[in-house]
């Protein structure tokens, strides 16, 4: 749910995202290490603890609740234009 508000917020904004998701079937759509590279920004929406998170040390990054994701996107992208 979280995934899909993120990238239903970021096309009404012409903005281009790719979303990882971790849960219980592990790591889907896994970012490769050029794309976090190549990020502006790394949103990472979660209420625990991220698998293989050493990967986004040295990325410009923005952490978030899935509550805020879910209750109001529109500030979380406002909060990322704003870092």
């Amino acid at each position: 749910m979280a995934a899909d508000a993120l990238k239903k917020e970021a096309k009404n904004r012409n903005l281009a995202i790719k979303v990882e998701t971790q849960g219980a079937m592990g790591i889907e759509n896994p970012l490769s290490y050029a794309e976090i590279a190549n990020s502006d920004l790394v949103i990472i929406a979660s209420d625990i603890e991220i698998e293989q998170k050493e990967r986004f040390h040295q990325a410009n990054t923005m952490h978030v609740s899935i509550e805020d994701v879910l209750t109001d996107v529109s500030r979380v992208f406002d909060r990322c234009q704003k870092s």
